[in-house]
């Protein structure tokens, strides 16, 4: 039994990667959002397509969305989507019980066979009206867009060794004389 535990534990390095690379979202010097392979993420590109989809490799200041590459420099924008609320659905929502609060004034005004400017109260327009707004503010929030530029940076971090650092210094190169 301790030969296959010391077994297991020797092997368990070829099968296992310690670290991926990283595309650091930032907004003046603060990080904003990390993503990494697997994760999801929704871009706009410098030709003015959005795309979205789960990023399933970085590599050489690449990411590929769905195996299809876009180098750092092709991002535009990225949004960030709002996930803790159902924001539409809940925007929805409100909109239709604003627009019912007025059905409900109208049909209460008919049948009580009032004149048709009093069949909405003030108090009436003011809900609906709140419903409504509230709604629409709620779909409206339901994403963030962060524009690379003055404010926002995206940063590719390579985190592969491809070669060792003895390889970029100038007197092991046999080609160049040491300076």
């Amino acid at each position: 039994m301790k030969k296959i535990i010391v077994a297991f534990l020797f092997l368990l390095p070829f099968f296992s990667s310690a670290q991926t690379d990283v595309l650091i979202l930032q907004k003046k010097g603060r990080n904003i959002k990390t993503y990494e392979i697997g994760q999801n993420i929704i871009f706009k590109t410098i030709y003015d397509q959005w795309l979205g989809g789960m990023i399933t490799m970085m590599r050489n200041d690449s990411i590929f969305l769905n195996n299809i590459p876009f180098h750092v420099h092709e991002i535009a924008a990225i949004r960030n989507e709002g996930t803790k609320w159902n924001y539409v659905n809940d925007g929805t929502l409100l909109i239709i019980a604003g627009v019912g609060v007025l059905v409900l004034n109208v049909v209460n005004g008919i049948y009580r066979n009032d004149k048709a400017g009093t069949w909405v109260a003030t108090s009436g327009w003011i809900t609906a009206g709140a419903f409504i707004i509230g709604g629409l503010l709620l779909r409206r929030a339901r994403y963030s867009d962060y524009y690379i530029g003055k404010k926002y940076t995206l940063h590719y971090l390579n985190m592969h060794v491809d070669h060792s650092p003895a390889d970029n210094h100038p007197s092991s190169n046999p080609a160049e004389p040491a300076k």
